[in-house]
């Protein structure tokens, strides 16, 4: 067999700069050198940058460690601090959000706030997702299954279809989202057929990757791997089954085998979206305006 060729990478660095939390930059960097093959960034983050001193600090590190610099600063005598200094290192920056801020600033016909973290303000929308990360906890893995009538969605799948991470990415954009367990030996709460405002989703995976993921998790508690937990003929008689009772109450499937948790979200927010037009679920500012 001949050996497996070794991928390698070019790395750089990448400075991101920020006077709120980051995030906004942390997802914007990501996805975008996610599209480049074979680099890899050195990331190197500045959170709050809201002072000079704080600035200066950032600007030391860019200074030993040149690269490009992204950056989200609303003060103008920082950013021009920025700036000024980043062209004297002969570094590359940009910030990100003026594209963005511009087009729409020219399409509403207003000029942007400089508000800085404004997407971060307490406001009703932000207790709405602490509420449903509340509730979302509390109706993990078949909690409290006399309460799912309040749930937004409830995912239902055998072990290991992601339920529980997929359940709690849908609580950060304020979907209450709870999740039961499908077991051969064990019968479904009652409950759960007799649901009416919640939208039930069936999680499924293929054999192989459910056997993966088993066996690691197997390995890292040091079980035992001899087990129907991880035995091909039994899972996939646990598939079968899922299916057949997903089908038989009617109930959408995601298969899950080659997606990541965000693309399983977005498929069941997709899903949402149509229920909405026959639905009073409480999900605006979080599913398309045009189903609201």
């Amino acid at each position: 067999m001949a050996e497996k060729q070794r991928k390698f990478f070019t790395y750089f660095h990448l400075h991101l700069v920020s006077d709120a939390t980051g995030e906004t930059l942390n997802a914007i960097s990501r996805a975008s050198c996610g599209q480049f093959e074979s680099v890899k960034p050195i990331e190197h983050v500045y959170a709050l940058v809201r002072s000079e001193r704080q600035l200066d600090r950032a600007l030391k590190a860019i200074e030993e460690a040149p690269g490009i610099v992204l950056y989200t600063i609303m003060n103008n005598a920082l950013r021009l601090k920025l700036e000024t200094r980043c062209k004297e290192l002969k570094v590359p920056s940009l910030s990100v959000l003026d594209p963005i801020l511009s087009k729409l600033g020219s399409y509403l016909g207003q000029e942007f706030s400089h508000k800085i973290g404004a997407q971060h303000e307490l406001d009703a929308a932000y207790f709405e997702r602490i509420e449903a990360l509340n509730y979302t906890i509390t109706h993990d893995d078949g909690q409290n299954t006399h309460e799912l009538e309040h749930s937004h969605v409830v995912l239902v799948g055998v072990s290991r279809t992601s339920k529980t991470p997929t359940c709690m990415y849908l609580a950060n954009r304020g979907i209450k989202a709870a999740n039961v367990p499908v077991v051969q030996e064990a019968p479904l709460p009652p409950e759960l057929e007799t649901l009416k405002a919640p939208l039930v989703v069936g999680l499924i995976a293929s054999a192989e990757r459910l056997i993966q993921i088993r066996r690691n998790r197997l390995l890292s508690l040091q079980a035992d791997l001899e087990t129907d937990y991880v035995d091909q003929e039994a899972v996939r008689g646990e598939i079968i089954y899922a299916r057949r009772l997903f089908e038989r109450n009617k109930w959408p499937t995601i298969d899950v085998t080659r997606r990541s948790i965000e693309e399983t979200a977005a498929a069941i927010l997709s899903l949402l979206t149509e229920q909405r037009g026959s639905t009073t679920l409480p999900l605006e500012g979080f599913l398309p305006q045009q189903a609201v």
